[in-house]
């Protein structure tokens, strides 16, 4: 697997992002570290490829609001469309040796959840 270290925190998360945006999971990967863990409000994931596996399946778009970096941690807010729904998040990314090595994401998950049981309701067929 190609290896990629990039220095400037806040860029190795944009990198990470235009990725994803652009469904690009094998790029996506080489911005975190294969140890990466994942604790968001809907779960938790140990690994870059359990990670990018559940990317890959949702296929998620973000759209930057703000990114704040201070040494190796980067805070994004950003609106993201899962769903069908937007949803307003906070993104704490931590790097280590020039790869995220952490992301802790935080938003409200009514809308999901309204949404999900919405969907669940409808008579099939």
């Amino acid at each position: 697997m190609e290896t990629t270290t990039l220095q400037n925190p806040r860029e190795v998360v944009l990198g990470l992002l235009r990725a994803l945006n652009d469904h690009d999971y094998k790029e996506a990967r080489k911005y975190a570290n294969p140890d990466m863990k994942f604790d968001g409000v809907l779960g938790s994931r140990n690994g870059a490829e359990s990670y990018f596996t559940d990317m890959e399946k949702m296929q998620l778009e973000y759209s930057i609001r703000r990114i704040f970096a201070e040494g190796n941690d980067v805070c994004v807010l950003y609106d993201l469309l899962m769903d069908d729904e937007i949803i307003f998040c906070c993104g704490w990314y931590q790097l280590t040796n020039g790869k995220i090595s952490n992301l802790r994401v935080v938003f409200d998950p009514r809308p999901v959840l309204e949404a999900q049981e919405r969907d669940n309701q409808l008579p099939n067929g």
